[in-house]
């Protein structure tokens, strides 16, 4: 980011602050404090990019939450989502891919530290070693995971989602079969390896032009507990849980701190799951409806 935008963020951040702490005293007060979802891809010292951050900005960002927040599990997030009411503003950690460097230090600080997080992995990276294609197009040398680092984290209790066989943008596929082995079949395979139930779903890209309805559908069939996007957005008590909302663990500080405690500009996007969620929701309702009617 460019030092002027920088610094009319950070100016934006501290002369809002005392605003945004009142309104989220009465946000919390009300039980409607927000629910936020990070998700990081590369933390690594060497190659930096636009989805890389170092390891020392990622243990001050994590420790700055750790403060301020309630840091939860995704499955958390949910329960608070259907209790309908949260009175603390909270956030869950997950990372995106699946690189290797994350296991130098990041998530062994996040382990050592008993801080709850979801690892997405792309499937065929991770078997084959190769680069992921945005990667390769930087010129970046990065290695993804291997089989037996995610097989280590699976026992330690890490949260594995799936993040398809091969990274593709998934909002533009229109055969179902081949969504079906880029999606379902990557997280059977994924079980497999991992001996575990894969419970999550992150879309790669994430933005709404990269989701797709028939996915939603059919991970609800499917028994997952959740799909993920990642265009920038917080999860309220009002919402549908399944679709989790997802804001990027930007590498400036003071726009993560700006993102964090709440920005009111940030945009209602529209997406092709706001009428999935409204129809699930009314299901929803109108079971619990049924089943107190004596």
């Amino acid at each position: 980011m460019a030092n002027w935008k920088k610094w009319l963020v950070a100016a934006r951040y501290c002369a809002t602050l005392p605003m945004r702490q009142q309104r989220n005293r009465r946000l919390a007060a009300e039980g409607q404090s927000p629910l936020m979802v990070l998700f990081y891809h590369r933390v690594a010292d060497t190659f930096p990019n636009d989805w890389t951050i170092s390891n020392q900005l990622f243990q001050r960002q994590i420790e700055w939450i750790r403060r301020r927040f309630d840091v939860i599990s995704l499955q958390e997030l949910q329960d608070r989502i259907r209790a309908k009411e949260n009175h603390r503003p909270a956030v869950a950690i997950t990372f995106d891919d699946g690189y290797a460097e994350n296991c130098d230090q990041a998530l062994p600080y996040l382990l050592e530290n008993q801080i709850p997080f979801t690892y997405f992995v792309t499937l065929d990276n991770m078997l084959t070693g190769q680069s992921f294609p945005h990667d390769a197009q930087a010129n970046c040398p990065a290695k993804p995971n291997t089989l037996e680092q995610i097989q280590l984290l699976a026992q330690a209790g890490v949260e594995i989602g799936g993040h398809t066989n091969t990274h593709p943008d998934v909002g533009a596929i229109q055969d179902e079969a081949t969504l079906q082995d880029e999606v379902f079949d990557a997280i059977t395979q994924l079980e497999d390896y991992i001996n575990k139930k894969v419970s999550y779903f992150a879309f790669p890209y994430g933005l709404p032009q990269n989701l797709h309805a028939s996915v939603y559908r059919m991970a609800q069939q499917a028994g997952l507990k959740g799909v993920c996007s990642a265009y920038g957005d917080y999860n309220s008590v009002n919402q549908d849980p399944f679709h989790i909302r997802r804001i990027h663990a930007d590498a400036e500080m003071v726009r993560l701190k700006n993102w964090l405690t709440f920005d009111s500009r940030k945009p209602f996007v529209p997406t092709i799951f706001d009428e999935l969620e409204r129809t699930s929701v009314n299901e929803h309702l109108l079971a619990e409806s049924d089943f107190h009617v004596v």
